[in-house]
């Protein structure tokens, strides 16, 4: 389940990047912040730009297929 979310609704929260994004093309992201309940994600190269908010069920399901690639 993909949730629509703010940048109002999101705006205290601590954003961060995976620890194997330290390459050479550091910029090429996703970063991640939690809050109970919902996992938003957001581009790093464009912070302000839109977010997608998932389901924690939603984005435990995801991660594996993520980690394969």
């Amino acid at each position: 389940m993909i949730r629509n979310t703010s940048s109002r609704d999101a705006s205290d929260l601590t954003w961060f990047k995976s620890s194997y994004s330290s390459g050479a093309e550091t910029d090429s992201c996703v970063e991640i912040a939690t809050q109970p309940g919902t996992i938003h994600v957001r581009d790093s190269k464009d912070v302000d730009g839109g977010r997608l908010a998932f389901a924690p069920s939603a984005w435990a399901d995801f991660v594996p297929y993520a980690v394969r690639g």
